[in-house]
């Protein structure tokens, strides 16, 4: 080949299919924003943000004083706050679309039984921060807030900031959600080869130190929101060793699987 012949270029023909791409993404995230908006919308109709921030308050309401009611010391808090935690409520009902929206973008890329991985953990994932949730606001509220209560003095009465409620309510259902995935750490951990379910089964007795450490730094410091945090989370790890056996069982890779799919 002469000196003077061009170079081939390595990236020719990759512009279209990398723009495709983009504009796949582009329609999925739309796609999502719109279930977000959708979502939003209906919430803001029925039973709206003013709906929406009583029932988030209803548990610490129900263990308040009689006669005594959550504050507002901004002007504008109490519009924004319900806004803000309809939002929040449209992201969390929308969450399905989204993660569905995320899953048909990367599943064209993946192997067989990849997808058998993957999709079950996107959804496992899901129910289980709705179930940490749940049990945050079903049992955990009541709790933590009767604890609370029995140690306030008679001479003081409780008036909580609506944004100092929303931020502890936050904060809260952040750490259950995201401790109640536990048993997806777990599964993810054994079936990329990290940890062997030898070594899970024996770190068993350092991870019941380690979940009420985690449980006393991000709850409140009262004996009950530790307890209710810490518990749960020993009880999952179980369940994640449990289910790394038959995520391992069931989703190795066939020995004719040598390259990806097209995407």
């Amino acid at each position: 080949m002469s000196s003077e012949d061009p170079k081939p270029d390595e990236l020719a023909g990759t512009e279209q299919p990398f723009v495709s791409h983009l504009i796949e993404l582009r329609d999925r995230l739309v796609k999502a924003c719109i279930a977000i908006g959708v979502c939003f919308g209906v919430l803001m109709v029925w039973p709206g943000a003013a709906g929406l921030y009583d029932l988030l308050a209803l548990p610490l309401v129900e263990h308040l004083p009689k006669g005594a009611t959550l504050i507002a010391t901004s002007v504008i808090s109490p519009f924004l706050v319900p806004l803000k935690i309809t939002l929040m409520a449209a992201f969390l009902a929308a969450l399905p679309v989204v993660l569905y929206q995320v899953w048909a973008f990367v599943a064209p890329g993946l192997y067989t039984h990849e997808k058998k991985l993957v999709l079950p953990l996107v959804v496992s994932s899901t129910l289980l921060f709705f179930l940490g949730v749940a049990f945050c606001y079903f049992f955990v509220f009541g709790k933590v807030f009767t604890f609370i209560q029995s140690f306030a003095p008679k001479s003081i009465t409780a008036a909580p900031d609506i944004e100092a409620y929303l931020s502890f309510v936050l904060t809260m259902f952040i750490a259950f959600g995201a401790s109640f995935e536990v048993p997806v750490v777990v599964v993810v951990l054994a079936r990329m080869g990290l940890v062997s379910i030898e070594k899970l089964k024996a770190f068993r007795s350092y991870f019941i130190v380690l979940a009420f450490i985690i449980a006393a730094v991000l709850t409140p410091p009262d004996v009950v929101s530790q307890l209710a945090l810490a518990i749960p989370m020993v009880l999952l790890y179980e369940v994640g060793i449990w289910a790394a056996q038959i995520f391992n069982k069931h989703t190795q890779a066939p020995a004719e699987e040598t390259t990806p799919p097209a995407a």
